[in-house]
């Protein structure tokens, strides 16, 4: 219980640096500047989406488990993000999402929010279970 309780400092971080880079990866291949406004701006509706995504999956119970918990988070924050930005028009016209942005937001943050989870799931043994010896 200890060891899934120190992983959850670990996951926030770990999930909000990935989807602030990428965010600042988009935004910079779009802009070509590191504009922090312009940074706000397409970043606020993944954040928010991910944070509703960590209420709403729990993750502190399991924080590192790729399938339970990565792709809740993956799968609210994306959809969140993609409808916050759709509403309010955060880097774009309000109601005018484009397919490619919705394609690369989908691949690229379950690549990244749950593929650290697989990679440190391996790296910790979490994956494995302990057998008793008869």
């Amino acid at each position: 219980m200890a060891a899934k309780k120190s992983h959850l400092p670990i996951a926030l971080i770990v999930d909000l640096v990935l989807v602030v880079l990428f965010t600042i990866i988009g935004h910079y291949t779009h802009s070509h500047n590191f504009d922090p406004q312009g940074l706000m701006t397409t970043a606020w509706p993944f954040v928010a989406g991910l944070v509703v995504a960590w209420l709403l999956s729990a993750v502190w119970d399991r924080p590192i488990a790729p399938l339970r918990t990565g792709t809740a988070v993956w799968a609210i924050t994306v959809l969140l993000g993609l409808v916050i930005r759709g509403v309010t028009g955060a880097g774009g016209e309000p109601g005018q999402v484009p397919v490619s942005f919705m394609i690369v937001a989908t691949t690229l943050n379950f690549i990244t929010l749950v593929g650290w989870r697989v990679v440190a799931t391996a790296l910790t043994g979490g994956g494995t279970k302990t057998r008793r010896r008869s």
